[in-house]
């Protein structure tokens, strides 16, 4: 049984034949994955930000069960052409982590997207807590909302770097 308070990850690697400066470019949008996915909608940089470690943004999201919410999140790993990510809400205990990776590759990049939900409080763990004796299902349920999205959103990266 998965359960929130393990920390639990979806990470998910596509071969995409396009160097990594060109990846790059489109990972570092944090706007460009809410062309793929159902959930995430969009994002604006906080205090005229842009991509840096320590920089933050607001992000939006929308999901059928859950409503509308949006979190403040900082950039926590910021490797040009190597890695991208960000922590949701608090950093210490973010309520989830999210990250883009590049690795060269002899068809060009290998590109990851990793997440983990957790340790800190999120939607998630309010559903959870609500309704204890479904902990099980609903993670499931999340996890596999995730890795729906993910393939979407390394999919569309994967079709637009070669296009």
């Amino acid at each position: 049984m998965v359960r929130y308070a393990d920390t639990p990850i979806v990470e998910l690697t596509v071969d995409i034949a396009a160097p990594p400066a060109v990846v790059w470019e489109l990972i570092k949008d944090i706007n460009l994955p809410a062309q793929f996915s159902t959930e995430f909608q969009g994002a604006d940089w906080l205090d005229n930000a842009s991509p840096a470690l320590g920089s933050r943004f607001v992000g939006r999201n929308g999901h059928g069960i859950a409503g509308s919410w949006e979190t403040t999140c900082t950039v926590i790993w910021f490797e040009p052409l190597r890695s991208f990510g960000y922590a949701v809400e608090d950093v210490d205990s973010p309520a989830a982590k999210w990250r883009f990776d590049l690795q060269p590759s002899p068809v060009g990049t290998q590109l990851t997207m990793w997440a983990q939900m957790g340790p800190g409080r999120s939607g998630v763990s309010w559903f959870i807590y609500k309704n204890p004796d479904h902990e099980e299902e609903i993670m499931a349920n999340r996890l596999e909302e995730w890795r729906t999205n993910m393939t979407a959103t390394l999919d569309g990266i994967k079709s637009l770097a070669e296009g």
